[in-house]
């Protein structure tokens, strides 16, 4: 299922600048004037009257300093500075990495329009901008504008920023705050720019610093929203650190505040039609929480809330009604009603599913594919040793904020399924529609080679070495051993291992127990594991050379259910023809209805391929081919990545000659670059070890 969205308590944040009692104290506004004129053709023309506040301006700056004060005094240290009515805390402690600042709506005085703003703070790792050019090619990403164009950056004074200027100015930032703003009333805008501008504009005010930041809208959800990231860096260079009450309220509160001045106060018209589709819906609503908020113990009397407004109170009635068919409320007696103490929970999931089949809806039309609902199906992870193969038919974020993608996969068991998987790392490939995936669900629990390193290590003390591990097993080959160095580097990445001067690794007696914590790290991030079966579409595979994800059922290496229907049935065909293609090619033979393939039919397609490859690069190259055979010691130029209906391959250049081998994606951070490694014969047990220099 999706992920549900979880709303910090922002008054427990360390680096809190404002108490929560204040902050409305602190954005006591009210508007007066922004009338509508009554022309219904005129409906956007408005005047705008003097904004007064509504307190008076000495008592909030004695009350912003007393609360300052307070906090500077908590803390212990800390330079404040003065920011309008807000204030901007440099302390030598940082923002939790990853964090959400603050999801959800304002609560709004009557009038207000909604806003929702999602936040985050995430970490930027010391001169590694590979995650910040990730999401800035995501936020431009094709099919966002109202056009299906991709999407454009701008910023305070250009409609068009350069995302590449803003990377390289971000080096050396700590971290980075990234917003996704969505007023509820944005599709009445014509142009979302000059609202975020004006709601920058003001946060520089409200914090008293220059603020350099980029943002992109995107209209391809039903309502409209613009994703803004903002250096981790004030005005004067130094790192910028924002109250966590303003992060969670004050700057929703200026969205909601514009975003009113802008399309005028909300009329009880429009108040009473958007809590009318909020009657039925199958999701979460502020109706519901309306309710669970009078409704103390899970019981609601209505007769003491007969004086509130009356738009809302019939909405509410009708809420009741519909909870109670839904079977989350019943009324006990007239008036009074029982609420079920897991309404909330359980509205959730049914909004997170109600959109997910929607989504699943979506994404079959699009790839022009008709399945019936009914075998719409959710792949659980949590529910065993779980594994779907299919075809990917959709793709996307099914949380733009933590960037956690999904995968629509239309099954060879029939059904079409919606897989969560988790983030991308920034040298990661997202999947890719039409090509072959395998999901399983991810164990958290230690490998096989977690035994190893631990057994070695209990007995050197808690240490790993490359040595110690040839003296424990002679036998082991230097891929054998890299493959564990790899997994020690990722551990050491998250902080759980350290590596010593002189190479070995300090990995603790309880070795296992902090790999069992990284299994489970990794789960939470990325609950499935996912492997592509064939780049290539079904219908390229009967006819083609090499050796395929056909090739490697029909010899059994991968055995899996075929359905009657839906893929399993297009598979069958495939397999059909494929059969009748390898017969024709010599690689097969049909003995007393049943099929004999070829010994080492695999190797063979293999070959086939590869020497077609290779002659055609030779041909336009002029470079000749050397054959890679396992043992061999490859170095050389790393110059392209070749996708082939076998699997993936590296081009590697030395002199006037290329050899092609498994691709791993390590050869990506060395494109262009010299490259030496152990070529052990399949893709898992190439090793590279990146050299200095350019080897151009």
């Amino acid at each position: 299922m999706a992920l549900a969205v979880a709303t910090l308590d922002p008054t427990q944040w360390p680096f809190c600048a404002v108490g929560s009692a204040s902050w409305r104290t602190l954005l006591g506004f009210t508007y007066r004037g922004l009338i509508r004129t009554p022309d219904a053709g005129h409906a956007r023309n408005r005047r705008r009257i003097r904004c007064e506040a509504r307190t008076d301006r000495q008592s909030q700056s004695r009350e912003g300093d007393r609360l300052s004060s307070a906090h500077s005094a908590r803390s212990g240290q800390g330079r404040r500075q003065r920011a309008g009515r807000f204030a901007v805390y440099r302390q030598p402690h940082r923002p939790r990495p990853g964090a959400r600042c603050g999801v959800g709506r304002a609560r709004t005085k009557p009038g207000e329009r909604r806003v929702v703003i999602k936040a985050r703070i995430v970490r930027i790792k010391s001169g590694d901008l590979g995650a910040v050019r990730a999401h800035l090619r995501y936020v431009q990403r094709d099919g966002v504008t109202r056009e299906g164009e991709s999407g454009e950056l701008y910023d305070a004074s250009n409609d068009r920023a350069d995302g590449k200027s803003f990377t390289e100015l971000s080096t050396g930032d700590r971290h980075q705050f990234r917003f996704i703003v969505a007023p509820e009333d944005s599709a009445e805008l014509a142009d979302l720019k000059p609202f975020v501008r004006d709601l920058m504009r003001q946060m520089e005010q409200d914090l008293g610093t220059r603020l350099d930041w980029v943002a992109a809208d995107h209209f391809n959800t039903g309502h409209p929203h613009t994703h803004i990231v903002l250096r981790g860096r004030d005005g004067e260079g130094n790192d910028l650190v924002i109250a966590r009450e303003y992060i969670a309220h004050g700057f929703r509160s200026r969205a909601s505040e514009l975003i009113t001045r802008e399309l005028g106060p909300e009329t009880e018209i429009e108040l009473a039609r958007k809590l009318s589709l909020e009657i039925t819906a199958e999701r979460l609503t502020r109706l519901d929480r309306s309710i669970l908020r009078d409704a103390p113990g899970g019981v609601l009397e209505l007769g003491a809330l007969s004086g509130r407004e009356p738009a809302w109170q019939t909405a509410r009635i009708g809420r009741l009604r519909t909870l109670e068919r839904m079977g989350l409320a019943e009324e006990s007696e007239l008036g009074r009603w029982q609420i079920n103490l897991e309404l909330e929970p359980r509205l959730r999931r049914m909004g997170e599913r109600g959109d997910i089949i929607k989504t699943m809806h979506r994404e079959m039309a699009a790839a022009g594919i008709s399945r019936a609902a009914g075998d719409y199906m959710i792949f659980d992870p949590e529910r065993g040793d779980r594994r779907l193969v299919g075809r990917v038919v959709g793709e996307g974020f099914a949380d733009e904020l933590t960037e956690r993608r999904y995968v629509v996969i239309d099954g060879v068991d029939g059904r079409t399924h919606y897989a969560e998987i988790g983030a991308v790392g920034p040298n990661e490939e997202p999947p890719v529609r039409s090509t072959i995936l395998e999901l399983r669900s991810r164990a958290a629990e230690p490998r096989a080679i977690d035994w190893t390193i631990a057994g070695i290590a209990a007995s050197h003390d808690g240490t790993y070495g490359e040595r110690l591990h040839r003296e424990f097993d002679p036998q082991a080959s230097d891929e054998f051993v890299g493959t564990h160095v790899r997994r020690l580097e990722a551990m050491r990445r998250e902080g759980m291992v350290s590596r010593l001067a002189d190479g070995s690794w300090s990995v603790g007696r309880d070795y296992l127990d902090r790999a069992l914590r990284y299994e489970k790290l990794q789960q939470s991030r990325n609950p499935v594991r996912t492997a592509v079966l064939s780049w290539q579409r079904l219908e390229d595979l009967p006819q083609a050379l090499g050796a395929t994800w056909l090739d490697r059922k029909l010899v059994g290496k991968e055995r899996d259910v075929l359905a009657s229907t839906g893929f399993g049935a297009e598979v069958d065909t495939a397999l059909r023809a494929r059969r009748q293609w390898l017969i024709e090619q010599g690689l097969a033979r049909e003995e007393g209805g049943q099929m004999r393939f070829a010994r080492n039919m695999l190797e063979t397609l293999k070959a086939r391929e590869l020497v077609r490859t290779a002659a055609d690069i030779s041909a336009r190259f002029g470079l000749a081919h050397v054959d890679a055979k396992a043992g061999d010691k490859i170095d050389g130029v790393y110059r392209r990545m070749l996708t082939l209906n076998s699997g993936r391959f590296a081009m590697i250049e030395r002199s006037h000659e290329f050899v092609l081998v498994p691709w791993r994606p390590v050869l990506e951070r060395a494109r262009g670059q010299l490259v030496a490694g152990q070529f052990g014969g399949e893709g898992i047990s190439w090793s590279v070890s990146i050299k200095r220099g350019i080897g151009r």
